[in-house]
């Protein structure tokens, strides 16, 4: 890898990072509890274009975390249920498949996460976390991300890794 890839790498993870955690602290409450919509989940979908998205995801949701209520538990769990949501996405051939990883992931992870820490009902908990995934990366994420692939000026590959 060049010095120029090296930088580039690091910018751009630097930049999803960032972007993450400011979505997600600035649209808060909604993105902490049981229905989460944190409108930073829709970046996952980059994950679908280039996999070396994933590690600016997965900083960006331990920074967010850092305001967590649920406090260290989320900064350990959050990040690791992003990182096998996105590493799914990036391995899935199609975007309406792979926009189903995050509900059904963070669901299943932070729905038990919320379980222990909060003491909500486990099967509350697992459909709250996955209902609020699914409208967002799903049902908002789906049409945006296949309206950016479709464009003509190619948007996608500006912002993508060389």
């Amino acid at each position: 890898m060049t010095e120029r890839n090296k930088l580039d790498f690091l910018v751009k993870t630097a930049a999803v990072a960032a972007l993450y955690a400011v979505l997600t602290i600035a649209s808060s409450p909604m993105s902490y509890g049981v229905t989460q919509f944190r409108v930073s989940e829709l970046l996952t979908l980059l994950a679908f274009k280039d996999k070396r998205f994933i590690p600016g995801l997965v900083l960006g949701c331990f920074l967010a975390n850092l305001l967590s209520p649920a406090g260290w538990m989320d900064m350990v769990f959050g990040p690791l249920a992003t990182l096998i949501a996105v590493y799914l996405v990036s391995r899935t051939k199609s975007l309406l498949i792979a926009t189903l990883w995050p509900a059904i992931i963070n669901g299943l992870i932070i729905g038990i996460m919320l379980y222990y820490v909060a003491g909500f009902p486990l099967a509350y908990a697992i459909f709250g976390v996955a209902l609020g995934e699914f409208v967002v990366v799903t049902l908002a994420g789906y049409p945006i991300y296949r309206y950016l692939l479709n464009r003509e000026d190619g948007l996608l590959e500006h912002i993508s890794f060389k």
